[in-house]
């Protein structure tokens, strides 16, 4: 699963109930350069089972930070790792890997997955930009994997409106 022609491990993601406190505390404890905040609620996005979240993104080291706010009844998929309750939660919820290339690695991608022994439980696209899909892997990692392709332009447009650290130079990379 995680040893596939192009892919690469791309990021970790956290679940919680305030988006908000949640980033000032990855900032304040952790040193997140800040994040990116939006939500998925968006013209042409296509939502399995219609969940609507709100998304923050940083890069720290290269790999991407994710934290992501279920709004309402809307996704039980990430809503379901937060307990009730006061008081600012984060919980660890995925890992992801990033498929590179043209779309047709996406497809062979996706088409390599045993879905019997990885059951895929949320997909989706954004028009022609992006593709993902989540498979289950609790019961063995004891959380999920989430697989994503993004078109250069969505991938550079993501890039750029996400806080880095160490920031990039005038080349794009990072110091």
């Amino acid at each position: 699963m995680f040893a596939r022609p192009n892919a690469s491990h791309s990021q970790v993601a956290y679940v919680t109930n305030d988006i908000e406190a949640a980033a000032a505390m990855m900032e304040a404890q952790f040193g997140a350069p800040g994040f990116f905040i939006f939500s998925n609620v968006q013209p042409g996005m296509e939502q399995a089972g219609g969940a609507e979240l709100r998304i923050g993104l940083t890069r720290v080291g290269g790999i991407e930070i994710e934290l992501i706010e279920p709004l309402g009844g809307t996704a039980p998929l990430f809503s379901d790792v937060l307990p009730d309750g006061d008081g600012l939660v984060v919980r660890f919820h995925h890992v992801c890997s990033r498929i590179e290339g043209p779309i047709a690695n996406w497809d062979a991608h996706i088409a390599s997955i045993d879905t019997d022994l990885h059951p895929i439980v949320f997909s989706g696209a954004l028009g022609e930009d992006m593709r993902f899909a989540y498979t289950d892997e609790r019961a063995t990692l004891g959380h999920h994997v989430e697989h994503v392709w993004y078109s250069p332009a969505m991938l550079a447009q993501i890039l750029a409106a996400t806080p880095t650290y160490p920031a990039p130079t005038e080349t794009g990379k990072a110091q």
